[in-house]
């Protein structure tokens, strides 16, 4: 599994601080994709365990969650990753353009947001959107958490 970038974001998930890895080799192209460069299969750097690891490592104490924005196209990958997460008492986000991910994948979540990107509707900063963010344990949506009053 390739990661295009890796940064430190205060605002995908709300009230945590999240290492978010932004996974290449999307295969949905929504039209009006804001990352349009993760659609290459195999573009940035190959995230292995040990590098991984070291990330988790560094940012203990400091960061809250581990976030994926994509990679649910490795099935098996993502949930060993989201696994090392969870075993080093992180919690873990999944954005994905996808309405639904397996019940496997969705058991090693605290947060999912799904949906693809509809340039018509917005994202969840509008009240209009498709698209989901969701607390997995109690399947309760948390979209107002990202509209401004």
């Amino acid at each position: 599994m390739y990661y295009h970038s890796f940064q430190v974001v205060f605002q995908e998930v709300p009230g945590e601080i999240s290492l978010c890895f932004s996974i290449s080799g999307c295969t949905l192209g929504c039209t009006g994709c804001h990352s349009p460069f993760l659609w290459k299969k195999n573009s940035g750097t190959l995230l292995t365990v040990t590098l991984f690891n070291t990330i988790l490592k560094q940012y203990s104490g400091l960061a809250t969650c581990v976030l994926f924005m994509g990679g649910e196209w490795h099935y098996e990958e993502l949930i060993a990753f989201l696994k090392l997460s969870k075993k080093r008492n992180y919690k873990t986000c999944l954005y994905t353009g996808k309405d639904q991910v397996s019940t496997e994948l969705m058991s090693q979540l605290t947060w999912i947001k799904t949906g693809k990107w509809d340039p018509l509707l917005g994202g969840l900063e509008n009240e209009k959107t498709n698209q989901k963010f969701i607390e997995v344990r109690t399947n309760t949506i948390l979209n107002h958490l990202f509209i401004k009053n």
